[in-house]
């Protein structure tokens, strides 16, 4: 019996939601500190070879900026869908 024919013993959860703007923001937030913090030191990064952290906080900030339009988009975007189909299905879900 290969894995292909195999039934799932159980059906899938449904997916939780969470606070996804939040947690983008925090992460970015997180990201951009951190990038702000090592610039003094960037000479000793780059005496050491490692100028290459600052710049990865710097796209992580970056990044997040984007994720952060993603998240907030979307999370309108399930907000207009809820209240087409109206409050009393919205709320049973």
């Amino acid at each position: 019996m290969s894995s292909k024919t195999r039934t799932p013993l159980r059906e899938a959860p449904e997916p939780l939601e969470a606070n996804d703007v939040a947690t983008v923001t925090v992460g970015t937030i997180v990201w951009a500190v951190l990038f702000v913090v090592q610039l003094p030191f960037y000479g000793w990064y780059d005496d050491h070879g490692h100028t290459w952290l600052i710049w990865t906080c710097l796209a992580g900030a970056g990044l997040g900026l984007v994720g952060l339009k993603y998240v907030t988009a979307r999370r309108d975007a399930i907000r207009r869908a809820a209240a087409a189909r109206g409050p009393e299905e919205s709320s049973a879900g």
